[in-house]
């Protein structure tokens, strides 16, 4: 099926519908595989306001997972930032390349929802198309799923315009995101009719896709199709769908799997530890010792990772003493303990709250002449803080630099986490200063910390400092970190400031939370400044972003009669109308806050 075929069917959404139902026939999967065919990814997930000052929900700090990485990195190739094309390829300045960029991706924002008509505001972008400017479009908007499907399409259909390969395999990953299955494989049929070569990190992408998905069985029978697209499949390629099962704790299939493929390729050390270490992430580590004496039993060469695999494999289903036993035993395998083998007792004895230990072991690093990683580091500074041992972190942070290694953003917030929550605002912020220094940029977890303390102390100078300061540092905020400012502003009291923040989120063309606009609009009602909510939702109105337009309704919803108020501690809440209406509107401006 060639290229123009895939657009014919998504412009003849009835005869698409068919085509998945052919193609879920064809490949045998289940109808509920594509019950979410038309998802739309949102740029920020929600935020809980009321769970307490500092919970982050989108960043828990997880120092016992991806362990194995630091030795086997299986999806180097396509983890990284996709590559651009040369500069010798450019056939526009790098200024006007990045304003086209800019602009785009700001349409691609304002028309996210499939029922926004994008397509004529890209128009004026005709004699401006470049690979270049398409591939970096779809790097820095790959979760606008919807948006960058269509811009390709948009693309596509150019006269003398031709999609790079890159730009195919940024594609896949985004449909993949997004469960659209169907479309992945017709788009690769397409680009092998368009004569380009079928690589096979491109399947590592559809791998790691329906891996995503809690499909692995699909993403076997994508590993057993590489041969139709003329490539054979190698060992690298075992490995790395064996990886991404684990990865999704999807173990269980891929030991399934690796038992039949054993006797197909040449397996090594690596294949075996990344489901030794798959089975110690979901907590069995029975499983992971019987794959360890198997390897010996099959004379596979013994190295050090896979033996410190097995330690780190045996530490998270909690067996550190057995641990301990193994690791006195590793010289009777000709193996020398490295410094991956301490780290893994120091991050389990982390993880169990235990400090001292931990410490114990990590001074035993030192008198071996051994340098822990920034990851091992961030584990013992976790527990340091946790146990309210602030200074000794900060002697960590000091011990790294010293070493020639640059603490991360994780090493930072870490300790930022126990300044705000003691709400100690001078230590705070100069551990934001020392940032700066060390030439770490803040992330939207370091600034949605610091505001919500800010905030709470009433130090609102120090907040619209900070916020002034994101700029200058690189950072522009998104909806959560405006949510955290403009929820925390109303809960003071200030909605004036609130409703500024609120207003330049407008102009910026961010999507707000529906609850935040349930929010300023309630104050607003509340303090008898109807007039202020009018004015908010005419400029909502004008905005640029089309679903910006759609949740101005918020504000324009009239009162109902028998108007419920509830007053309580926080203030007063003003129903806004029935649920189904509110619902109804929440879909059609394509907004949600669980995403």
């Amino acid at each position: 099926m060639t290229f123009k075929a895939l657009l014919f069917k998504i412009q003849n959404p009835s005869l698409h519908a068919m085509a998945v139902l052919v193609h879920k026939v064809r490949n045998r999967h289940s109808f509920s595989d594509y019950s979410h065919i038309h998802v739309v990814r949102i740029m920020d997930r929600r935020i809980d306001y009321n769970s307490g000052l500092f919970r982050i929900m989108d960043t828990r700090i997880d120092y016992n997972s991806g362990l194995f990485c630091h030795f086997y990195n299986f999806h180097s190739s396509n983890s990284r930032p996709f590559s651009s094309l040369s500069d010798s390829e450019f056939s526009v300045s790098s200024s006007q390349l990045s304003d086209n960029v800019n602009e785009i991706c700001r349409i691609l924002s304002d028309y996210r929802s499939p029922n926004h008509d994008m397509e004529p505001s890209l128009e004026r972008f005709n004699g401006e198309l470049t690979t270049d400017l398409v591939e970096q479009v779809l790097k820095r908007c790959k979760d606008l799923g919807n948006s960058s499907h269509r811009f390709f399409i948009w693309a596509y259909k150019r006269p003398d315009f031709k999609h790079s390969e890159q730009s195919y395999r940024i594609l896949v990953d985004i449909l993949g995101s997004n469960r659209h299955f169907p479309m992945i494989w017709d788009l690769v049929f397409g680009m092998k009719n368009d004569g380009f070569e079928i690589k096979r990190e491109l399947f590592w992408v559809m791998f790691r896709s329906y891996a995503r998905a809690n499909l692995p069985t699909d993403a076997i029978r994508a590993f057993r199709r590489m041969e139709e697209f003329g490539i054979k499949p190698s060992i690298d390629d075992l490995d790395q769908l064996i990886y991404t099962l684990c990865k999704h704790r999807l173990v269980d299939y891929a030991h399934k799997f690796f038992e039949k493929a054993k006797f197909e390729f040449a397996v090594s050390s690596k294949s075996y530890s990344i489901l030794i270490n798959g089975w110690g992430e979901i907590g069995n580590w029975v499983e992971a010792e019987s794959l360890f004496h198997e390897m010996v039993k099959e004379k596979v060469p013994l190295d050090i990772v896979a033996y410190n695999t097995l330690l780190g494999s045996l530490c998270k289903s909690g067996k550190v003493d057995y641990a301990h036993k193994l690791f006195r035993e590793m010289g009777s395998y000709g193996l020398v303990p490295d410094a991956f083998s301490y780290s893994t007792f120091v991050n389990a004895y982390s993880e169990a709250d235990d400090v001292n230990s931990a410490i114990r072991v990590f001074d035993s690093m030192r008198r071996h002449n051994l340098v822990p990683n920034v990851y091992t580091y961030n584990s013992l500074i976790k527990v340091l803080c946790k146990n309210e041992r602030v200074d000794d972190a900060y002697g960590l942070l000091d011990e790294m630099i010293e070493k020639g290694l640059s603490p991360d953003l994780w090493s930072y917030n870490t300790i930022l986490a126990i300044h705000c929550n003691v709400r100690e605002v001078n230590k705070a912020l100069r551990l934001l200063n020392r940032m700066d220094r060390d030439l770490c940029k803040p992330d939207k977890h370091t600034y949605n910390m610091l505001l919500k303390m800010l905030i709470l102390v009433g130090r609102f100078d120090r907040a619209v400092k900070v916020w002034n300061g994101m700029e200058e540092r690189g950072f522009y905020p998104a909806v959560t970190t405006y949510a955290v400012m403009i929820h925390g502003l109303c809960k003071r009291g200030r909605i004036e400031d609130a409703c500024s923040h609120f207003e330049t989120m407008i102009d910026e063309g961010v999507p707000p939370y529906t609850s935040t606009c349930e929010l300023i609009r309630n104050h607003l009602v509340h303090l008898g400044m109807q007039d202020k909510a009018r004015v908010i939702a005419n400029k909502m109105q004008r905005a640029s972003s089309c679903s910006i337009q759609e949740l101005s309704i918020m504000f324009d919803l009239p009162l109902p009669v028998k108007a419920i108020e509830t007053r309580s501690k926080k203030g007063v809440k003003v129903r806004l109308g029935s649920k189904r209406k509110r619902e109804t509107l929440i879909k059609k401006a394509g907004v949600g806050e669980g995403n």
